[in-house]
């Protein structure tokens, strides 16, 4: 078992920097580079790592990066969650920018922090007054997922607070960091330019909505009062607009000067300058122009190095400007208005004393902001995240080390129940029943721990063989005469229905959805996918909240790899709200349900909802999850403080809620048990909460005799479980479903646990 320490009482030491790197192109890259150098030279001397996010271009890496991630490669952001996990690394700070994560609107980089087990320190470039639904649900769950949470301006923590609901404890406000610029090299280039009157400088990756035109135009009213001055372009073209269109933009606006008369006052350096070079321009400025026509910039660096180097700046009045120019440290200017741009220039040129008093401002605020600073505080928001990561789950750990000892795993039950058509769904003791024949029910979880045990790490021959096994029976199972999955197959390979259950067509579906999110052989996704969308129009018309549950989180098993899915998004949402609907007419403050009625597979209608919450950012929905999970874990949940779940003998009603006594607590089936572990776990990682870890730990424990009478489930001979636990005995027969439920349990217990697994002896 690993060991666990007590992390919370040391220092950050060894950090891991997801971002953009350089020889990449982008200001996200330059940033990331910089925080490392200072990070890498601050007193605490800690190790950091960067993970670069690449797009399509083949870059050559410096040593600082040791692991790179394709923006598009949803594999590569698993193999690089568990090369962290399984490393020593105190932390994990993420440089987040929509744009340079994989999937819709960045939704790729969700994949890699669902599975983090480390602190995650996220620092956000741009924090949006008014997203789109897909930005806001997938900035909600990064808010959610992060330990702490940097902005660079204090207008981004209400932004925050008022979109996001995000309380101001767990934000840092960071400035953006600049480096010291040396004023004799920009004395030097001034030379070097031979600028005869007064110099404005624009820099940064040009691209449209920089507003460079605006300054163009307002270049003939300046020119006519300062023939001598010149207006310096300094940046190549962004690199995905170059891809796309070229040159296009920056031919526009040397077409525009030209039309003007003022081409020989524009120049153009379409260079990517180092900061040595940036500093040398600075320097050799006399007004800075940022002219953004975005008023929602939260952030720019290109701002914060004029303001650092002490030059007098002209800006629009985006977000970041307005903070950061504040007290008299620059002139705001309206959008889009080349007038008030000039009428600006040359207030500043005939009032040299107060141009002065502004630089000397725009210097004292850029004291502040220089990197070793910024590294100071930035390692003060890891070490306060990784506090509370380690004292938040440090109860957790406890619990798993005391009570959780998950037992060697074994897959000789499973082989033996399995022919070459696919698992026997019941057994005499551990002898397979043929006589019962097959079901989909059992074979669609069979191909869930195969997804399971699969999960991140190469499949072996066995394993994909016994994956191909089970995917075509369930595929087989599809009627294509009426869409409905057949669940009964009898030993001489006859389907025995039409169509199954509500429920065994859920399970297929949801079975299917496990496969394409997780497996990484493209034939098997295929095969399975073509079965899923030719079965979920049938789901539509169901009537059972279980199905629509199943549904639910195998349409969010395709979307975490997949998120334009457009059939599995249709379905989880319409489901989703369907299931959040029943949920609302039926629950009172007494019952917390979405029946009348607890049957069977209860938690896994509260864990749909709060799947499908947290990937649509619906608090209400989520909540409602949440909510109805708690009012089942107390009903199951027995006088003595073992796990108890709802029994088969007789359900238990709204009814009898009054009097508990009325229904049976028996016989409880290991479904049931994993049903919860696995829903208590969604929990947990939706809320943080060791209340649903403890729950977790003991709903397990029930498998291995903390039970109502203290008989073990699970058969350390066979590798089997036994098939419910009785009013006075075990049944000893060890079907399909029983030892599937304790093999999938087991393997969700060991992930949250954070052990390895799958071990060797669990090779089919």
């Amino acid at each position: 078992m690993k060991q666990h320490v007590d992390k919370s009482l040391r220092s950050v030491s060894k950090i891991a920097i997801l971002g953009n790197y350089p020889p990449r192109r982008c200001g996200i890259a330059t940033f990331t580079a910089d925080l490392t150098n200072a990070l890498l030279s601050g007193p605490t001397n800690p190790q950091v790592d960067v993970i670069a996010m690449s797009d399509e271009s083949d870059y050559v890496y410096p040593e600082a990066v040791i692991r790179e991630i394709p923006q598009q490669d949803i594999a590569a952001y698993r193999q690089a969650i568990a090369f962290l996990n399984d490393g020593s690394y105190d932390l994990l700070s993420v440089q987040h920018e929509y744009g340079i994560f994989g999937g819709e609107t960045g939704r790729f980089l969700l994949t890699l922090l669902r599975e983090a087990q480390i602190p995650i320190v996220t620092t956000l470039h741009t924090v949006l007054r008014e997203p789109s639904p897909s930005q806001r649900a997938i900035l909600a769950e990064i808010l959610e997922l992060s330990d702490r949470v940097i902005v660079m301006s204090e207008r981004a923590v209400g932004i925050l607070a008022k979109e996001y609901g995000l309380g101001s404890e767990k934000i840092d406000m960071v400035p953006h960091g600049i480096p010291d610029f040396n004023p004799i090299a920009g004395r030097v280039l001034r030379e070097l330019l031979d600028v005869p009157g007064p110099m404005l400088l624009t820099f940064g990756l040009l691209s449209p909505g920089k507003g460079i035109e605006y300054v163009i135009r307002a270049m003939p009213a300046i020119v006519s009062r300062y023939p001598g001055l010149s207006y310096i372009v300094l940046g190549a073209t962004h690199p995905h607009i170059k891809s796309a269109s070229g040159e296009t933009y920056r031919e526009s606006l040397e077409r525009l000067a030209d039309s003007l008369g003022v081409a020989e006052n524009v120049r153009f350096v379409n260079e990517f300058v180092t900061s040595a070079e940036l500093g040398a321009y600075l320097g050799a400025a006399d007004i800075y122009v940022s002219p953004y026509v975005d008023r929602n910039q939260i952030t720019s660096g290109t701002l914060a190095y004029a303001v650092g180097a002490g030059k007098c700046v002209i800006s629009t009045p985006y977000i970041y400007a307005e903070e950061l120019l504040a007290d008299g440290r620059g002139l705001i200017v309206p959008f889009r208005d080349p007038s008030a741009i000039a009428e600006a220039v040359v207030n500043i040129q005939e009032n040299p004393q107060d141009g002065r008093e502004m630089a000397r401002r725009a210097a004292a605020h850029g004291a502040t902001m220089h990197w070793p600073e910024v590294a100071r505080l930035t390692m003060g928001s890891f070490d306060r995240a990784a506090q509370q990561h380690w004292s938040r789950h440090a109860a957790s750990v406890t619990a798993y080390r005391v009570r959780s000892i998950i037992p060697t795993l074994s897959l000789e039950h499973v082989h033996a129940l399995t022919n070459d058509t696919g698992i026997f769904q019941h057994a005499t003791f551990t002898v397979p029943n043929r006589s019962e024949g097959y079901c989909v029910d059992d074979n669609a979880r069979a191909l869930m721990l195969t997804a399971y045990l699969a999960d991140d790490r190469p499949l072996t021959p066995e394993m994909a063989r016994a994956q191909a096994l089970y995917l075509a029976f369930v595929c087989d199972a599809l009627n294509p005469a009426n869409g409905r999955f057949r669940n009964f197959m009898d030993y001489g390979h006859r389907w025995l229905e039409e169509a199954g259950s509500e429920d065994s067509h859920g399970r297929a579906l949801w079975a299917l959805g496990t496969l394409i999110g997780r497996c990484p052989i493209e034939s098997y996704r295929g095969a399975a996918c073509r079965a899923f969308e030719q079965g979920c129009d049938a789901v539509t018309a169901t009537t059972s909240p279980r199905t629509w549950a199943y549904a639910v989180l195998a349409a969010q098993e395709i979307l975490s790899t997949s998120p334009l899915h457009e059939k599995a998004l249709a379905l989880r949402d319409f489901l989703a709200d369907r299931l959040l609907h029943q949920y609302c007419a039926f629950s009172t403050d007494r019952w917390k349900w979405f029946e009348d009625t607890l049957t069977y597979g209860n938690a896994r209608l509260s864990q749909a909802l709060i799947v499908a919450g947290r990937a649509r950012g619906n608090q209400s929905m989520k909540n409602a999850g949440i909510e109805s999970l708690t009012w089942l874990a107390q009903r199951q949940t027995a006088d003595s403080g073992v796990f108890a779940p709802i029994g088969t003998h007789r359900y238990f009603s709204k009814q009898q809620a009054a009097s508990p006594d009325d229904y049976s607590m028996f016989d409880q089936q290991p479904l049931e048990a994993w049903v919860s572990i696995s829903a208590y776990l969604t929990a947990f990682d939706a809320t943080a909460d060791p209340f649903w870890l403890k729950e977790a730990d003991r709903a397990y424990g029930w498998f291995l005799g903390d039970n109502m009478l203290g008989l073990p489930l699970y058969d350390s001979v066979s590798g089997g479980c036994r098939d419910g636990l009785h009013q006075d005995r075990a049944n000893e027969n060890q079907g399909a479903e029983s030892t599937l439920a304790f093999l999938c349990a087991s393997l969700e217990m060991r992930k949250a646990a954070g052990l390895v697994a799958a071990p060797a002896a669990m090779a089919l």
